[in-house]
């Protein structure tokens, strides 16, 4: 990497090239009340994302020496990898950031095409401008074909001098070991909950969102980490309802209630087998559940309970079990089944 590198002027260097692939504008002319909460409270500066403060200041020490290296994070959904780039981008080339970034989501554009004509037409504009570099955005870029990886990793390669790549993806291990291994990695693990709290209050108090401790409480029980599903929970309950609440934050989401998967756990636990089966397959049917929806909140509620740790290890085996076996297309009255056997097996273990 050229180190004596200067950034670009920015009005040098065009709109990105139009091809096969679809770039995201996001700049366009929107009604900043009608956009959805998750753009409209995107941090704007490094200084601004929730959390992973190792991550942004090295790559703050990156931008500010001018040694940025081709990028890849990676990481659950919500956790601030295409926040964390967009405020790089801000960074480096300023308001007018977005004529000097290429930014494509791979799950929509990952055949090989569009490296051949969008990202390599991008990155080979290097005589209308003398020094710097621009920026590729590749957005969920583990969707990315095979073939396509290997024309990339080529054009990483050749373009390095005038263009610095970000690949951002959810599963690390689905991008080929030769990309991987021209890029810094980092790992953005799921937000601490008091972290999304913070975000989440702030937008509480901005919208003036009439939300109840109980409900705010199962809203970040349910975002696990992932920032946008708060947010965009938050706005759809907001939307639909004068209070949220937490029954109102589990309908919004579609997820079982906790009293739900409390009475079922207990009867699967204490009730005649006919009788247990009868009673999921009817809250199956009234609430609209699959059996996955359920297990979930059903490992969460056996890890709860006082057994005796044999019990406890062979009951939480047997949830995972199932949770893969319907994963791979099982007959869900099967695993259902097989999942009442099981716990009546934990009941005379833990009762040993």
């Amino acid at each position: 990497m050229d180190s004596d590198e200067e950034m670009i002027d920015v009005q040098q260097i065009p709109t990105a090239a139009k091809g096969k692939g679809k770039a995201i504008d996001r700049d366009l002319p929107f009604d900043n009340d009608n956009l959805p909460w998750v753009e409209k409270y995107r941090p704007v500066t490094l200084d601004d994302v929730v959390s992973h403060k190792d991550i942004t200041s090295t790559i703050d020490k990156f931008v500010e020496k001018n040694r940025l290296p081709h990028l890849l994070f990676y990481g659950p959904p919500g956790t601030g990898k295409t926040s964390t780039i967009l405020a790089v981008a801000r960074r480096i080339y300023g308001a007018d950031y977005r004529k000097q970034i290429l930014e494509l989501n791979a799950s929509d554009d990952r055949g090989i095409d569009v490296v051949r004509e969008q990202i390599k037409q991008f990155a080979e504009t290097r005589t209308l401008f003398s020094k710097g570099y621009k920026l590729i955005i590749l957005d969920e870029a583990d969707m990315m074909t095979q073939q396509a990886q290997a024309a990339l990793r080529r054009v990483i390669e050749q373009y390095t001098k005038n263009v610095r790549f970000c690949i951002i993806c959810n599963y690390v291990n689905k991008i080929a070991p030769a990309i991987q291994s021209r890029c810094t990695r980092f790992r953005f693990p799921p937000l601490p909950i008091i972290e999304v709290e913070k975000r989440v209050d702030t937008v509480i108090e901005a919208e003036n969102v009439k939300v109840t401790p109980d409900g705010k409480a199962a809203l970040l029980k349910l975002s696990k980490g992932d920032m946008r599903r708060a947010l965009n929970v938050l706005q759809a309950c907001h939307a639909a309802y004068d209070m949220t609440g937490e029954t109102e934050v589990y309908n919004c989401t579609g997820a079982p209630h906790p009293s739900d998967i409390e009475t079922i756990v207990n009867s699967m636990l204490s009730d005649e087998f006919t009788t247990s089966y009868t009673l999921i397959t009817l809250m199956k049917a009234e609430r609209g559940l699959a059996l996955q929806d359920l297990l979930t909140g059903a490992f969460d509620y056996v890890e709860s309970l006082e057994l005796k740790p044999q019990a406890r290890i062979y009951l939480l085996d047997h949830l995972a079990t199932t949770e893969h076996r319907l994963s791979t297309g099982a007959s869900e009255k099967l695993q259902l089944t097989a999942l009442l056997g099981a716990f009546k097996n934990g009941v005379e273990l833990s009762a040993k």
